[in-house]
């Protein structure tokens, strides 16, 4: 007869076994929780990263009831091919800015005169229609680790395609190839939640929880030149800036600076609380004629805090406000009609059509 002791003994290293696999477990899901998205971390090494979550912007109906996207002729075109509609099949999608070299220390972009991109796609993908677009337009196709990289001429440069499984796509205009041999190489390893660019890495982890987008960006105000010409009017120093965009009934946006000191963010924050002021400035302007509530309500959200060598800008847009934003267009003006009255004609809501999809060769990628 086996005595309770007996059973014990036996049974323990049963219950310590179950116990630590569990445990393994709960520390895997609590890693891959603060993790940057799968598709971020495909990207290689940059300069700026920009992810968006399409699927959950539907699911929140954070953009409902805006008027339909038009699609100009070219766009029209890569639909018809390709049976994908960016903005019905997207599910996310996550670039990485390569800065020139001569932007500064350690740019990621090389000789490149201007920025370049590599970008992750994520969505309903008709894989035969879209390899059979990207043959007519590249002018050569490598295959790599039995995945086809399509070469695509585009204004001077080149844009790498590649299908990476049946619902990815990356692309990159980068010069060197390596670069996106290096997303495929990493899209066929086991994904680890301590993978991905350094910069991705280092300042993920002050992206709020069920963010719809961000942005985790350098800033180089002194070597930048034109392109970031406006950052230089807040940032006099390299710095860091993380942006964030959650919807939670309202678009909820936060910005979050990294400098190298508590003075540095004290003038930093100085700055931001100028442009804020005139941001309500004009919200006081605008409100001598009747207030909007939802306006109001964005222009009374603004603010800024200091913490330590950090500034945090915050702001909650009201779905009305966004909406009216989006749709609405002022009047434009016309000449006075015959017999002195003045025309009034009918002016739509204004809306941008959507350039080419990222991968087309009109796409300034």
């Amino acid at each position: 007869m086996i005595t309770a002791p007996v059973r014990l003994k036996r049974s323990l290293p049963v219950v310590l076994g179950v116990l630590a696999v569990a445990a393994v477990l709960v520390v895997v899901v609590q890693l891959r929780r603060r993790a940057p998205p799968e598709p971020a971390r495909l990207l290689p090494g940059a300069d700026a990263f920009v992810y968006m979550n399409f699927k959950w912007v539907r699911a929140v109906n954070a953009v409902n009831q805006l008027p339909p996207v038009s699609h100009d002729p070219e766009y029209e075109k890569f639909i018809q091919a390709t049976g994908f509609q960016f903005e019905r099949d997207l599910d996310e999608a996550a670039l990485a800015a390569h800065y020139p070299a001569r932007w500064g220390d350690g740019a990621t972009g090389g000789a490149a005169p201007e920025p370049r991109f590599s970008e992750i796609f994520v969505g309903k993908i008709q894989g035969v229609r879209l390899t059979a677009y990207l043959r007519r337009l590249a002018s050569s196709i490598e295959n790599y680790r039995s995945t086809d990289i399509y070469s695509i001429p585009l204004e001077g440069r080149t844009l790498r395609v590649a299908v990476l499984t049946v619902d990815s796509v990356a692309a990159s205009n980068h010069d060197d190839p390596g670069v996106i041999r290096g997303i495929i190489d990493r899209s066929q390893r086991l994904a680890s939640p301590f993978a991905g660019p350094a910069l991705l890495r280092q300042y993920y982890k002050f992206v709020p929880f069920a963010s719809l987008a961000w942005a985790i960006a350098k800033l180089e105000p002194d070597a930048s030149g034109a392109a970031l010409a406006g950052w230089s009017l807040l940032f006099q120093r390299p710095g860091r800036v993380v942006v964030s965009a959650r919807y939670l009934g309202a678009l909820h946006l936060r910005a979050e600076a990294f400098t190298n000191s508590e003075r540095e963010a004290q003038l930093l924050g100085e700055r931001v609380s100028a442009f804020l002021n005139l941001f309500h400035a004009a919200e006081s302007a605008v409100g001598a004629a009747g207030p909007d509530p939802d306006a109001k309500a964005f222009f009374s959200s603004l603010g800024v805090a200091q913490h330590g060598d950090r500034v945090v800008v915050t702001a909650s847009v009201p779905r009305g406000f966004l909406k009216k934003v989006l749709t609405e267009a002022p009047q434009e003006l016309a000449p006075p009609a015959a017999g002195g009255s003045e025309a009034k004609p009918e002016v739509p809501p204004a809306e941008s059509p959507p350039g080419p999809p990222p991968n087309h060769p009109k796409q300034r990628n």
